[in-house]
């Protein structure tokens, strides 16, 4: 066994552990008024991590660490830079967020840099173990951060329902890997894959897949596993909603993807069922949900349920039928990124709007864009991007979805195909009565117009430029077409 450190591909790594170390230090010498330099030291160390990750994009050299446990490829890198970008974005919406009140900041940058850690981790995960790791390095911090807002009971509600319902779904995972490690004596998950290939279908075998969905699909918030999600995310600080609708989802949707593409490929007679049905569920109990919502976290949080469907969609389809799982693997990818991203700007606008409202009450932001302009344009912006309006983003997701689907064909896969259909009508209707009611509704109440921070429009603006850039040039982001081909062939 080969235990050498490549310590360029661990660089990126090594630069977010670095900055969570000094931002400790920091915390434990600094009096409260200078707590702020933490939040400066959390924002410039996110961003110096993109550098190594340029350097090793431009170098396009495949790095196996650990006997392949632990790779660093196209593919990892695509994630990677994802995870740090929308660290980075998240860490802009909360500098002002957190010194508003008596939060523990120091610690709140912290626990979102491990997270990030184990993000990152994830992605270059290649077997069960370092999977797992990463996926709880990436949860963990998140249980603490739910329950920022100590004095608020929503917020306790919000930490209580997820932790434990994340450490059951922790439990089911463990014990569905467990059971894949005991049948198949192999924890990588090119082993595994090689260990099934000619594996009959036996009862253990069906629980064991069925338990390591059940518990990725709590982690991405599908249904019928996503009852922890609508009270979290309106009792958590926003930033953090932020961080759980985006990055978190996105590390659930990789570790997911990762084990059943890589490692149980040939298990799909059992598992692309269990998928399509998840993906069906999700996208319609999802936008079902969101249509009844007059709290604007609360319909994003059902928003975020009704998207992980969307997300699902190619690849329970070519896995239903029985097509290459290459493309639907791409396509859902590069929805993950675009979602991420446009998803990311609407909670800074919903941070920047609850600013002038002073409410999460759809209500009370009625005639917001006739006071702030800017921030209306700018709901208007990612709330159609979100419904797959061109010229956004968002289309350019929905593109791919479709495409992927009409590809694998088959029976099933139209029925799929058709459900997505109404479902993206549907969800076009709730994202639009959130823009009509900021353009178009009667004030009821006199709304003075409270300017944002400048980090929190350096987050805006960021995530603006992606969403309107991608939506016009969507060559932006096919690369993780090629990155999931690096993937599939194992560099």
């Amino acid at each position: 066994m080969s235990f050498e450190v490549d310590y360029l591909a661990l660089a990126p790594e090594l630069v977010v552990v670095a900055t969570l170390l000094v931002v400790l230090a920091l915390d434990l010498v600094l009096p409260r008024p200078r707590k702020y330099w933490t939040a400066t030291v959390a924002v410039a160390g996110t961003a110096l991590a993109l550098l190594p990750l340029a350097a090793l994009a431009m170098d396009g050299t495949v790095r196996s660490m650990f006997d392949g446990s632990y790779v660093v490829d196209q593919f990892a890198l695509v994630l990677k830079g994802l995870f740090l970008i929308a660290g980075y974005i998240v860490f802009l919406m909360s500098h002002q967020y957190i010194e508003s009140d008596r939060y523990y900041q120091g610690e709140y940058y912290l626990l979102l840099l491990a997270s990030m850690l184990g993000s990152m981790v994830m992605a270059s995960s290649r077997d069960l173990i370092v999977l797992f790791v990463g996926l709880e390095l990436t949860t963990g911090p998140l249980y603490m951060l739910a329950g920022w807002r100590k004095g608020d009971m929503k917020s306790n509600e919000a930490a209580m329902k997820y932790f434990i319902l994340g450490v059951l779904s922790t439990a089911i995972l463990l014990y569905g890997v467990s059971l894949l490690f005991g049948l198949t004596g192999e924890v990588s998950f090119a082993g595994i894959a090689a260990a099934t290939a000619g594996m009959e279908a036996q009862p253990l075998l069906t629980m064991a897949v069925l338990f390591i969905l059940a518990g990725f699909g709590f982690k991405v918030s599908a249904v019928p596993f996503h009852w922890w999600a609508p009270d979290t995310y309106e009792g958590a600080p926003t930033p953090v909603t932020a961080y759980l609708s985006v990055s978190s989802k996105a590390a659930g949707f990789v570790a997911m993807l990762l084990v059943l593409y890589l490692a149980i490929p040939s298990l799909s007679d059992i598992w692309a069922p269990m998928l399509w049905v998840l993906a069906a569920l999700s996208m319609t109990i999802g936008n079902l949900s969101a249509l009844r919502q007059t709290n604007i976290v609360r319909l994003l949080a059902y928003s975020s349920i009704a998207q992980a469907g969307f997300m699902m969609v190619p690849f329970a389809a070519a896995a239903v039928s029985g097509a290459d799982l290459e493309e639907a693997f791409s396509a859902t990818i590069i929805y993950l990124v675009v979602y991420a991203l446009m998803n990311l700007g609407a909670f800074a606008a919903v941070i920047a709007g609850a600013r002038t409202t002073q409410s999460g009450e759809l209500s009370a932001w009625a005639g917001l864009g006739r006071v702030d302009a800017r921030i209306g344009v700018m709901i208007g912006i990612f709330f159609f991007s979100l419904a797959g309006i061109p010229p956004l983003a968002g289309w350019f997701a929905k593109f791919v979805m479709f495409r992927s689907v009409i590809l694998a064909g088959g029976t099933a896969t139209v029925v799929l195909a058709i459900i997505a259909a109404i479902n993206a009508v549907i969800s076009l209707y709730y994202y639009a009565k959130v823009v009509r009611s900021v353009w178009m509704d009667e004030a009821t109440k006199d709304l003075q117009v409270s300017a944002p921070a400048g980090s929190l429009r350096l987050a805006l603006g960021v995530s603006v430029a992606l969403t309107v850039l991608i939506g016009i040039y969507p060559a932006a982001v096919t690369f993780v077409t090629e990155a999931s081909k690096v993937l599939a062939t194992g560099g």
